[in-house]
């Protein structure tokens, strides 16, 4: 196993080297032909014969407790194969002691919760019969409304603690401006395309999934632990994830209860959570108040930075939104302070959505900086400028890479930004009123263990194996690009397996490492190879070329089948942290820049443009890259215009929970949005030196988004989404 923890830096970087000319170009997706002619299988398609169709009955209550359940009409129902309401009574192996099952109990902590499991012949049955279901609670009062409720300081959850640099109130009572300004954010949904769902069938003691989820090894210890099951008994199947956004990060109850009815009954069983049930069944990104003080001198130069917020979350969860995640390491100022308080609902867990803490924590302190440079008189990009930190602003340490002053320079001229007219409401055309704004988008780096196997086979062929998932961002692309270019193989000549928990143990989607991580460990299974090549070429690895299936050195050329020699040349690769990581400060960066155009009449806002410019190191797939920024930079526009959970405070209920009332960025909300890279590749930060890219397009976009509205009616909206009811009141006469 050829193993690198990031220790030092990679020099060279292990594609340094590579000839195919693959790293880079915007190479077609892998897997795109079976997706477009449906002939990739997900979670809920390709099961085993005589599956089963099972539906979750929910609680219509959103606290208290279950008095009795009345399945006779539902058992009676043709076609239903069983209800299941008790606790089962499933066995433990190997020693493993025996967990409660997800959220299965009579006690109701939030609306939605299951309490029953119709099993029947088809999809149709399983629902109607649910509908028979009578149950009858007891209610208690439920902490429905987070406002209401008293925030916790000394909460101990989430992985993000509170940060107190110098004295920040003494530092702030000081300056000679001081900004005092809170905003707030409501809870958003993870709403994928694939619904969540699982197939599961037992294989003599065995348990299969093929399931919808983003991470397979931390799954699979999961639905192991939930089970009493030797984790070595589980197998996961996820070859192709139709997104996720960090809602499938986790084990919902759809898999542990579709294991169980089909262990019970004998028969694969499969759930599909319908769109209204995922809103109950999936954690949603929690709601936020924010509050940004920041105290400086005349000339903008910051003193003293404070974020401090308060995010909900149910009981007996440990996640926690890291709201100032993404500010920590943004801005200067000796003195600084970012907190996250609590409060505690009896509603849905809130969990991690796409960029947790810098796609909301952005919009209070992008907007905060905007707000702050008309105060001062100054251009929202040079205050900035004025306050780009040296170094990390809190830890001290320094930047692995950070190009965030070239991203600010390069989007203002692909942008316009000059053309711009600082003085709010004063760029007409006919009624619409015409604004522009900006913000930076912050995302940090993470290396996270992550194991390959790549074999050359006896044709010259590479095959890569690994357990990361795909969830539509592109990894069989990419991680065919990095054999390609490290084995001088085209991409016709790569077979990519992943999603399958037997494979090598990958990083997993999520938090914008998996490219990064399981890139490395293939590139380090293929140094291995090289090295096995370049022995049988009597050479040394670094004076090898190989391209389009052909290994030269020293004037010698042999394709690479004939030094396959008939047996095949298998390597395993991992990465992980290590010193560097800790030494350094690593982020993606960038700048986003927006232009809205709004209804003096009726409010209505339309995004015109949208552009941002972006550092992430190594751009291994252009057009995947582009792919995953545009989306998230979309997706900012939805989260400052319309996206917007709402719970109905009576009930715990939310209700707009399907895409008919939780309304999402389409395509006539989005413009052409553009997105540019200026690329350096970061050794600091992985063995193929590419750092985050699928959740720094949210970072900001919407805040840019947000202070383009002000520039063009001068009606500060700070309760987002900016909605017409909230622009109306202030709108310039037309």
């Amino acid at each position: 196993m050829n193993e690198h923890a990031m220790d030092a830096p990679y020099r060279p970087a292990a594609l340094d080297n590579g000839q195919q000319g693959l790293i880079g170009k915007g190479v077609d997706r892998y897997e795109g032909p079976l997706k477009v002619s449906g002939a990739a299988p997900y979670a809920v398609e390709g099961a085993p014969d005589g599956t089963l169709y099972a539906h979750i009955v929910g609680a219509t209550i959103g606290a208290g407790k279950v008095l009795s359940i009345d399945t006779k009409a539902a058992e009676a129902t043709p076609g239903v194969v069983k209800v299941i309401v008790e606790h089962p009574d499933f066995p433990s192996s190997g020693g493993s002691s025996r967990e409660p099952m997800s959220d299965w109990t009579d006690a109701i902590d939030h609306f939605g919760q299951p309490i029953a499991l119709i099993v029947a012949e088809s999809l149709e049955i399983a629902r109607d019969a649910a509908l028979s279901v009578a149950v009858t609670y007891e209610r208690r009062e439920g902490r429905f409304d987070p406002a209401k409720q008293p925030p916790v300081v000394d909460h101990k959850i989430g992985f993000l603690p509170n940060i107190v640099k110098g004295d920040v109130d003494a530092a702030i009572e000081a300056a000679e401006v001081r900004f005092d300004q809170s905003y707030t954010t409501p809870p958003h949904f993870p709403a994928a395309l694939e619904p969540h769902a699982t197939t599961a069938w037992w294989e003599g003691g065995d348990l299969i999934v093929r399931a919808s989820l983003q991470v397979l090894n931390g799954a699979r210890e999961t639905i192991a632990n939930q089970l009493g099951l030797d984790p070595a008994r589980v197998r996961i199947l996820a070859p192709y994830v139709g997104g996720g956004f960090g809602g499938k990060t986790g084990v919902g109850p759809e898999t542990i209860l579709a294991a169980v009815a089909a262990h019970e009954i004998g028969r694969p069983v499969k759930i599909a959570l319908p769109r209204r049930q995922t809103a109950a069944l999936v954690h949603h990104r929690g709601d936020t108040v924010q509050r940004i003080r920041i105290g400086c001198d005349a000339d903008g130069h910051i003193a003293a930075l404070a974020h401090d917020s308060v995010t909900s979350q149910k009981p007996g969860r440990n996640f926690l939104e890291p709201v100032h995640f993404g500010t920590i390491p943004l801005y200067a100022g000796e003195h600084r302070r970012f907190t996250t308080a609590l409060t505690v609902v009896d509603l849905p867990s809130s969990g991690a959505v796409r960029a947790p803490g810098e796609a909301v924590g952005t919009f209070a302190v992008e907007c905060a900086m905007d707000e702050l440079a008309e105060q001062l008189g100054l251009d929202p990009i040079e205050l900035r400028r004025r306050n780009e930190p040296e170094t990390d602003p809190t830890s001290g340490k320094p930047f692995s890479t950070r190009l965030m002053l070239q991203c600010y320079e390069e989007g203002a001229r692909r942008f316009g930004w000059d053309r711009r007219n600082p003085v709010p409401g004063q760029n007409r055309q006919g009624e619409w009123l015409i604004g522009h704004g900006m913000a930076a988008a912050l995302r940090g780096n993470f290396t996270v263990n992550s194991e390959a196997r790549v074999t050359l086979t006896a044709e010259g062929r590479a095959v890569i194996e690994t357990d990361m998932t795909d969830i539509g961002t592109g990894t069989y692309t990419v991680l065919a690009q990095v054999a390609g270019e490290m084995l001088g193989l085209p991409v016709s000549a790569i077979d990519v397996r992943l999603g399958d928990s037997d494979l090598p143990v990958s990083a997993g989607s999520g938090g914008s490492f998996g490219a990064g991580s399981s890139g490395s460990a293939v590139a380090l299974a293929c140094e291995d190879i090289l090295a096995e090549l370049a022995r049988r070429m009597n050479a040394a690895p670094e004076e090898l070329t190989l391209k389009d299936g052909v290994v030269s050195a020293g004037g010698r050329s042999s394709p690479i089948a004939d030094l396959v020699r008939g047996k095949p040349i298998a390597a395993h690769g991992k990465t992980g942290p290590g010193q560097v990581s800790r030494r350094t400060s690593q982020a993606s960066h960038g700048a986003q820049f927006a232009e809205v155009a709004v209804n003096a009449v009726t409010g209505e806002i339309r995004v015109r443009r949208l552009i941002g410019v972006f550092d992430v190191g190594r751009v291994l797939n252009e057009k995947t890259a582009r792919n995953q920024m545009v989306g998230g930079m979309i997706w900012g526009i939805g989260y400052a215009l319309s996206e917007d959970a709402v719970v109905d405070t009576r009930t715990g209920q939310f209700v707009n929970p399907d895409f008919g009332e939780y309304h999402v960025a389409v395509h006539a909300d989005a413009p052409a949005v553009e997105c540019h890279f200026i690329e350096q590749v970061d050794d600091q930060a992985n063995p193929v030196g590419a750092k985050a890219v699928g959740e720094l397009g949210i970072s900001g976009a919407g805040a840019a988004v947000a202070n383009a509205v002000y520039n063009a009616t001068g009606v500060r909206v700070r309760d987002f989404p900016i909605t017409l009811d909230k622009l109306l009141p202030g709108l310039p006469p037309v």
